[in-house]
C-alpha cells in the first residue's frame, strides 16, 4: 500500500510539473440545423464545420515558445468524420515554433489565401451554402487538388475531400508592424492519393496519386488599423492552377461593417476549356442588440473558348444571428443562386436556380 501511495505521489508531482510548463487548451463547437435546398429533402445540417480541437503552448525561455494545435472535423447528427470520408485530423495538425521573428509551423492547415479570405464576407467565412466564402469569394479555386476523394471542381465527381487545406507544408507567420502582417506556405510535391482529370485540348492530367508538377505555395498580407482591414492574396496550387485577391472592409458605426472581395483564378494547366474564372461579392452584417443581419451578393463569371461565352453566376443572400450568450447563437438564412454551372464541364447543374434555407443553433466550447 505504502509502495502505491508513494508511485500515486510522485505520478502526480510529475503530472504537475509537466501542466505547469505546457498549457493546453480543448475547444471546438457544435452546429446542428435543418436545411432544406430546392433539389434536396428536409435535413439534418450545418452552417458551421463541426470541431473538435486540441492546442497549446511550451514557454522554451528567451522569448520562444514550443506550440501545437491538432484539430478534428466532424458531423454531430451520426458521429462520424466530416463527410464520413476525410482524415481524423482534417482540421489541421501542426507543430511549431514562435518568436521575435514569428511563428514557423509545419504539418497541415489552411492556406494564408484560404485563411484570411474569409474575413472578408459576411457569413465569417463558414462552410455554408447561404455564404459565399466556399465558391464565389475564391473564384471556384482549389487549393488541394491533388488530395484524396476530390471533388467535381477539378473534373471528378467524389465532393467529399477538403479544397481550401494543404498537407506536407510550413507556413510563416510574421509579427505585426504599424497594422501590417505576411503569412505564407509552401508544400511538397507529395502525392496525397488523388488525381485530376484535363478538360479541353492540350489539358494535363494527373492520375492517382501522381506527384504534384509544381511546389504549392500561398502568400497573403494584411493590413488593419481601426476600422479599417485589406488583404491582398496570390496562390499556386499543385497543378499550377492560380489565384489572386484583394479585399477590403471597413466598420462605419459599432453596428454597420461593410466588406468586400474580389478574386480571378486561371487553370488553363488542367482546363483549357474554361481556363478563367472571375469573382466578386460585397455583403454587410448590422448588429442590433444581440441579434445581427448578414446580407450580401456575389456574382461569378467564367469563359467558356468552346463555345465563346460567358458562363454568369449570381448568388444572394440574408441571414440573421441572434446571441444567447457569447458562446451560443440562433441562426436563419435564406439564400438563392442563378444560373448554377459545373465550372469544370460548363453545363448546369439538375437545378440551375436553387434556394437554400436553414435554421439551427451553434454552441462553442
Amino acid at each position: 500500500m505504502k509502495k502505491t501511495l508513494v508511485a500515486a505521489a510522485l505520478l502526480g508531482a510529475f503530472a504537475g510539473v509537466a501542466q505547469a510548463q505546457t498549457a493546453v487548451q480543448i475547444y471546438g463547437n457544435v452546429d446542428v440545423g435543418v436545411s432544406k435546398r430546392s433539389d434536396q429533402t428536409v435535413g439534418i445540417g450545418k452552417r458551421a464545420a463541426n470541431t473538435l480541437g486540441f492546442k497549446g503552448t511550451e514557454d522554451l525561455g528567451n522569448g520562444l515558445k514550443a506550440l501545437f494545435q491538432v484539430e478534428m472535423r466532424y458531423e454531430p447528427d451520426t458521429g462520424t468524420t466530416e463527410n464520413n470520408g476525410r482524415p481524423l485530423f482534417q482540421g489541421q495538425s501542426r507543430v511549431g515554433l514562435q518568436g521575435d521573428f514569428g511563428t514557423v509551423r509545419l504539418g497541415r492547415g489552411l492556406t494564408p489565401f484560404q485563411e484570411i479570405v474569409g474575413s472578408f464576407e459576411p457569413w465569417h467565412g463558414l462552410p455554408t451554402q447561404a455564404g459565399f466564402y466556399t465558391d464565389i469569394s475564391v473564384a471556384g479555386f482549389n487549393s488541394a487538388p491533388l488530395d484524396a476523394n476530390q471533388g467535381s471542381a477539378q473534373g471528378n465527381t467524389n465532393a467529399s475531400a477538403n479544397t481550401n487545406r494543404i498537407s506536407n507544408a510550413i507556413f510563416y507567420t510574421s509579427p505585426i508592424s504599424n497594422g501590417f502582417q505576411v503569412n505564407a506556405s509552401w508544400a511538397s510535391k507529395e502525392g496525397n492519393g488523388g488525381g485530376v482529370t484535363g478538360v479541353g485540348a492540350g489539358a494535363t492530367t494527373y492520375a492517382l496519386n501522381q506527384q504534384a508538377s509544381a511546389n504549392p505555395f500561398s502568400i497573403a498580407g494584411t493590413f488593419n488599423n481601426g476600422p479599417f482591414g485589406a488583404m491582398l492574396a496570390y496562390e499556386r496550387n499543385a497543378v499550377e492552377s492560380k489565384v489572386w485577391s484583394a479585399a477590403g472592409s471597413v466598420s462605419l458605426s459599432p453596428e454597420l461593417k461593410l466588406m468586400g472581395t474580389v478574386s480571378r483564378q486561371n487553370q488553363n494547366h488542367t482546363n483549357t476549356a474554361r481556363p478563367t474564372i472571375k469573382a466578386a461579392e460585397i455583403g454587410l452584417t448590422y448588429a442590433m442588440g444581440p441579434g445581427k443581419v448578414l446580407t450580401g451578393f456575389g456574382i461569378k463569371k467564367q469563359n467558356d473558348e468552346i463555345f465563346q461565352r460567358s458562363l454568369i453566376t449570381r448568388q444572394y443572400s440574408l441571414g440573421y444571428e441572434y446571441s444567447l450568450s457569447k458562446r451560443t447563437y440562433l441562426y436563419v438564412d435564406a439564400s438563392r443562386k442563378t444560373n448554377w454551372v459545373n465550372q469544370t464541364t460548363g453545363v448546369q447543374n439538375a437545378t440551375a436556380n436553387p434556394n437554400f434555407y436553414d435554421i439551427g443553433l451553434n454552441h462553442s466550447f
